[in-house]
């Protein structure tokens, strides 16, 4: 069974996560398969975490759990914030409401709140979409619709912010912008950050520690802490030489991650 923690004191703002089994029954053919199993991690808060490895060692059903979108488990979850944490979440897809404006979009994230719709505007000034309230999500194109999906995560103040591949398919350019973006604004709203990638490069030009993940039933192979200042984070050159570093010194580690 699983159950959420609500850490007080000192460890109101770590995020730790205790699995003892995550199991996805056999379907349509396919042989029962264990994702997790006494698997164990303790995460300090405020800080940017990325998870990678390779494609189906867990790393979404991670995210899912911690969400408690995935309550199918043996185990706890200890989430930073005190009694009730607030948890953004960006997922791979923005998943706009097609029926609703930009503006209508956000606001239902903040369903309630007295100041929603100064809240939704200052929010669409951030991304940089300030006059897009109005504009139905299929007038947008990729990287605006990813933006969106950005300022609906941090409009709600999060304590936690969860983000699953959330550039994945873009062209690089974009994603280098949105990418960008995502640090601009954590510097002005800092939060905890779990953040899920196969994109190596990615992680080191955006996270503070770099969990490596096994295939399943997953393990911690790896836990890396990334030591760049921002400058060197936009630094291409500086990151494909540490990209190229961690290739060298870990290649079986690295083993399916891009």
């Amino acid at each position: 069974m699983a159950t959420a923690d609500r850490p007080g004191g000192a460890e109101r703002d770590r995020l730790s996560l205790d699995i003892r089994l995550k199991r996805f029954p056999a379907r349509d053919g396919a042989p029962a398969q264990t994702v997790f199993e006494d698997f164990r991690l303790t995460l300090p808060g405020g800080r940017f975490h990325a998870i990678v490895g390779p494609s189906g060692c867990g790393k979404t059903t991670l995210l899912n759990i911690v969400a408690g979108l995935d309550r199918a488990f043996q185990g706890t979850v200890g989430l930073p914030g005190g009694r009730t944490p607030v948890l953004g979440y960006v997922f791979q897809n923005p998943r706009l409401l097609p029926w609703r404006t930009v503006a209508e979009n956000l606001a239902l994230v903040l369903h309630g709140e007295p100041d929603r719709a100064e809240r939704v505007e200052r929010w669409l000034r951030e991304v940089g979409l300030e006059g897009y309230g109005s504009v139905y999500p299929s007038r947008l194109s990729v990287g605006m619709s990813r933006r969106v999906a950005l300022a609906r995560a941090f409009a709600v103040e999060p304590d936690l912010l969860l983000m699953d591949e959330p550039f994945v398919s873009l062209d690089e350019p974009t994603a280098r912008h949105l990418r960008s973006l995502l640090m601009r604004i954590l510097r002005a709203h800092p939060t905890t950050v779990l953040f899920v990638t196969h994109d190596l490069r990615e992680a080191i030009a955006l996270a503070d520690r770099i969990l490596f993940l096994s295939r399943p039933p997953a393990r911690l192979l790896l836990d890396l802490p990334v030591e760049l200042s921002a400058e060197e984070r936009a630094d291409e050159r500086r990151v494909d030489a540490l990209w190229s570093a961690l290739r060298r010194d870990h290649a079986a580690t690295l083993e399916g991650v891009s």
